[in-house]
């Protein structure tokens, strides 16, 4: 890909762009289940996995000092349940609780200092906001691993109360950076919910794609395509 020019600041989603490689994150905690041995086909796997989703947006289970092993032990928790409850499977233990929220916390951990070169590069050279789909702890997330340091700021889901597909959310992410939507560079792992929202304002945009949650967006492409963070292009004012 060659350069992307006019850029005065740059956009970054948070989870599946920073933290996976751009894979869909039920395909994380899945590897993480099998890791661990747990008895479901993949399909039993989603439906707890959607539960889970579900039961995090009704109910405050997320509090905002809560790092990302917490989240994910808290998600897990709720997925075994849903599954023991369901007659899935006999029943779960805390070793394989903890077993999955470890095995998906260091596969997060390794992503970003996979991650961590590109962020340090490009927040020397640019302003940088983070914009992000999260539970309303994303920035003791960043913090835990030492990532809020790269961002002049935070707009996150659960704070204002909206969700991307929004493109409200990266409006908010664009005024923050008090510059014209054609300067800013938005970089996210979705097609539906960074890369056509941050289009429609008129943002430049990169996606990293990796494997998502239906065959239908794994077919999907789009001339801005990466597969790495690694692969971001050189940017210039």
């Amino acid at each position: 890909m060659n350069k992307i020019t006019d850029i005065t600041g740059v956009i970054f989603d948070y989870g599946g762009t920073i933290d996976s490689r751009g894979v869909h994150w039920s395909e994380v905690l899945w590897a993480g289940f099998q890791h661990m041995q747990v008895p479901v086909t993949k399909e039993q796997f989603r439906e707890c996995y959607v539960h889970a989703e579900r039961e995090l947006a009704r109910v405050r289970h997320i509090l905002p000092n809560d790092n990302f092993l917490d989240l994910l032990r808290k998600k897990v928790n709720i997925e075994l349940d849903y599954l023991v409850n369901n007659g899935l499977i006999a029943d779960s233990s805390e070793v394989v609780s903890e077993g999955i929220a470890l095995y998906c916390y260091n596969a997060a951990r390794e992503c970003v200092e996979e991650a961590r070169p590109v962020l340090q590069a490009l927040s020397e050279r640019y302003p940088m906001m983070l914009v992000s789909n999260f539970y309303g702890n994303v920035d003791s997330v960043l913090r835990d691993f030492d990532l809020r340091r790269y961002f002049k700021g935070v707009i996150e889901s659960a704070v204002v109360g909206v969700r991307k597909p929004n493109p409200t959310l990266f409006r908010l992410g664009v005024d923050a950076l008090e510059m014209d939507a054609s300067k800013v560079l938005v970089i996210g792992d979705s097609l539906r919910k960074d890369i056509e929202p941050a289009e429609s304002l008129g943002c430049k945009v990169l996606w990293i794609k990796g494997k998502g949650w239906t065959p239908d967006e794994d077919a999907q492409t789009h001339p801005c395509t990466i597969t790495s963070i690694l692969q971001v292009p050189p940017l210039t004012l």
